[in-house]
């Protein structure tokens, strides 16, 4: 009898996410910096950019937050599953 394993599946949409992010700021700041303004409209546009950068990491990071709570939940579940069937097959074995 062959026994088969898969692997669990892996995303990679984090690092491509935060790769698209951080392209985007330092695109959103070559703009601010070579668009033709004047100097209280520039620092008025970068301060506006921080604000909107700084909520949106603080959303991210209640989204990992949310993600990793979840993932511990489930992988709590599935140890529970995985001790269960152990020693229900080491009951079966026995017996």
């Amino acid at each position: 009898m062959t026994m088969t394993t898969t692997e669990p599946k892996t995303s990679s949409y984090g690092p491509t996410l935060l790769t698209f992010l951080a392209g985007a700021a330092v695109g959103a700041v070559v703009v601010a910096l070579t668009t033709p303004k004047t100097g209280p409209e520039l620092r008025g546009n970068l301060k506006d950019l921080a604000t909107r950068a700084k909520r949106r990491t603080g959303e991210l990071a209640d989204n990992a937050s949310e993600a990793w709570d979840s993932l511990r939940g489930r992988t709590a579940l599935a140890a529970s599953d995985l001790k269960r069937g152990v020693t229900d097959a080491a009951s079966d074995l026995r017996g």
